[in-house]
């Protein structure tokens, strides 16, 4: 089962990418809020993401669908338990980020549930009768200010390469400190910032 890729964008459409991992081309659904956040990105550029895989009897295609955080995606799984909310119908309905969707949960908020894509009002109940009083995780997410994603990408890149080329960690590794690293302290805005708080928590 494939669980996160990294690569390279080969193609982007309006609501998935074509990724090159290891000479195989991976297509990938993003929900919209994901999407988003890949504005900056082109053609050629390195790309991460979480997989959740999708494969039954019914759909014998494998369907892979990416998003940017593993909260994210464990956030999907517990939506798509609801009762009539499958992948495909869940990967359109998220038009707007996790934590957005999480807060409606916890606050009862039918009306929220309902501006989603295709979520009318019996099934935003159902989300809520489900999902309540576990999304409480899921709210915190940290929000990213859609302006500050080309500064971030671009020192975070930086750091990347001093990870990876002059400290010797393997890409994936770099990528998973770098992560947490912001996830810790959304206020770095140099690589210097971001260098010191990676260290911070490899110290932790």
């Amino acid at each position: 089962m494939i669980g996160y890729i990294e690569g390279k964008i080969m193609k982007k459409e309006e609501e998935r990418v074509l990724v090159l991992a290891n000479q195989i081309g991976y297509e990938i659904l993003l929900p919209a809020f994901v999407m988003e956040g890949l504005v900056a990105k082109n053609v050629g550029d390195d790309i991460a993401l979480y997989i959740f895989y999708q494969q039954t009897d019914r759909q014998p295609k494998p369907v892979l669908i990416g998003f940017n955080l593993e909260a994210e995606k464990e956030f999907f799984q517990f939506f798509i338990s609801v009762e009539d909310i499958g992948p495909l119908k869940a990967v359109k309905a998220l038009d707007v980020p996790v934590r957005e969707v999480a807060r409606a949960i916890e606050n009862r908020d039918v009306h929220s549930l309902t501006q989603l894509k295709g979520i009318g009002a019996r099934t935003a109940q159902k989300i809520i009768a489900t999902l309540e009083g576990k999304m409480g995780k899921f709210a915190l997410i940290r929000k990213t200010e859609k302006k500050e994603i080309p500064v971030v990408e671009d020192f975070a890149e930086q750091v990347l390469q001093v990870l990876v080329n002059q400290l010797g960690h393997r890409t994936a590794d770099a990528r998973r400190m770098i992560n947490a690293a912001l996830e810790r302290n959304g206020e770095i805005r140099t690589p210097e910032e971001l260098l010191d708080e990676v260290y911070r928590g490899e110290q932790a």
